[in-house]
């Protein structure tokens, strides 16, 4: 019988494992051997070991890039963690229409990056076209440049990357606060804990794996922004002298624009390797102690 559950669990497993060998893996350890080679797509590729990866550590623009996706992630995801769970912890206690401004929050995160990149570009035109500079003038305020700055280019995208995805950590969270049961917080406010104390030593504990869910997958958001950084940015991609450009944003303009795939593959690896170690080390602190 043991024999007999085993084969029907691998004939259910196989295809899954076939589909991620095939998609996922194999093109995983292709990318890793690309990374060692000279490829321009016109001709085989040649081997030539560490090459690429010591230019592009040598490279400046490497680094300023490296910077900037650092700085998406550093800056955007506690902020937009922090303003998630606000609005989800007010949004669950709402009664009156509630599924309306559920599904208003949400709508954003339905929107397609490329058409929403293209909205906020707008709010961000000077006046009289944009929205944003408009209402700034109607109260006195100098018109900001935006998108068209060194220094406003970056947060000015990470404003649109947070409104972006913030629905679904909403949504997320929501859940979250409706899985702790009830008892818990009748049987807190009888002790006579209040409001700021249940949330701190009730809500928030509880929420643990919501969070560490949330860190985790909005990281991963970060590091990977492309769309709104090319959508906005289309007359010079990546901003002003590059102040915007995030790492996957190099490594489409390298394989696409100068067909250096073994180059763009040393840089995937590069980006894979972050995106792991940051998704590991996040994992490791929030783990639950034992």
């Amino acid at each position: 019988m043991r024999t007999k559950r085993l084969v029907w669990v691998w004939s259910f497993l196989a295809l899954p494992i076939l589909f991620y060998s095939v998609i996922r893996f194999y093109p995983t350890i292709e990318a890793f051997w690309l990374s060692l080679t000279n490829w321009d797509l016109l001709k085989p590729p040649q081997f030539i070991g560490l090459a690429n990866y010591e230019k592009l550590f040598a490279d400046p623009q490497f680094w300023k890039v490296f910077k900037n996706t650092f700085a998406y992630l550093v800056v955007g995801t506690p902020i937009s963690l922090l303003l998630s769970f606000v609005i989800a912890y007010h949004l669950d206690r709402v009664r009156f229409m509630h599924g309306l401004i559920r599904g208003l929050y949400f709508l954003p995160y339905l929107t397609t990056a490329a058409a929403m990149a293209w909205v906020w570009r707008w709010f961000y035109q000077p006046a009289p076209i944009g929205v944003i500079n408009n209402a700034l003038g109607t109260i006195g305020i100098p018109q900001q440049p935006f998108i068209r700055s060194v220094d406003q280019a970056l947060p000015s995208i990470m404003v649109t990357a947070i409104w972006a995805g913030l629905g679904f950590q909403i949504i997320i969270f929501m859940a979250g606060l409706r899985s702790i049961p009830n008892t818990f917080y009748e049987a807190a406010r009888i002790d006579g804990l209040g409001e700021w104390a249940i949330l701190r030593k009730i809500t928030l504990p509880l929420l643990k794996p919501t969070t560490v869910f949330l860190v985790v997958f909005s990281s991963i958001g970060f590091l990977r922004i492309f769309d709104q950084v090319y959508n906005m940015t289309t007359n010079d991609p990546g901003g002003p002298l590059g102040s915007t450009k995030p790492l996957v944003l190099m490594i489409y303009q390298t394989a696409f624009s100068s067909y250096a795939m073994g180059y763009a593959a040393a840089q995937t690896v590069v980006l894979f390797t972050i995106l792991l170690c940051v998704s590991l080390l996040q994992l490791w602190i929030l783990r639950e102690k034992k």
